[in-house]
């Protein structure tokens, strides 16, 4: 059976305490149009609780996206973009999970749409996948750093 591309329960960044925590102390980068704030945390071992914001059942990897409604007044305009986002998320995040599950990280992201005018699926597809190569480079440096 080939690989699952479904983005499932575990992969999406729900938690509120997360979130705030990510955009507090996490790190950022600007692949325009779109702003990643990215948090790495270790993987308890077992009888060590998890870091603070990540359950035991979490994915390697979660994702959250957003738009923003200051500059897309119509829900319907920010739904589609973060729509758009998510696909190609879903579709070209192997790479990514693939860095991670080796290793004792943990990812949390979140990727905002920072562009005036709505984006076609190819250009959306275009950054993410740049998006995704950039974080999987910071994945092998934290990996070469801590050998």
């Amino acid at each position: 059976m080939g690989k699952q591309f479904t983005l499932g329960r575990q992969e999406r960044l729900k938690s509120r305490k997360l979130i705030e925590q990510l955009f507090k102390e996490g790190r950022s980068l600007v692949v325009f149009p779109f702003r990643v704030h990215y948090l790495f945390s270790t993987k308890g071992a077992p009888g060590i609780p998890p870091a603070p914001g990540v359950k035991a059942g979490a994915a390697d990897v979660q994702c959250g996206f957003g738009a923003s409604s200051r500059q897309f007044k119509k829900a319907v305009d920010r739904s589609r973009i973060k729509r758009l986002t998510r696909e190609a998320w879903r579709l070209q995040r192997q790479p990514l999970t693939d860095a991670l599950a080796g290793g004792q990280q943990q990812l949390a992201l979140f990727l905002v749409y920072t562009g005036k005018e709505l984006p076609d699926f190819n250009t959306v597809k275009e950054k993410v996948a740049v998006i995704l190569n950039r974080l999987t480079a910071l994945i092998h440096e934290k990996g070469k750093n801590h050998t």
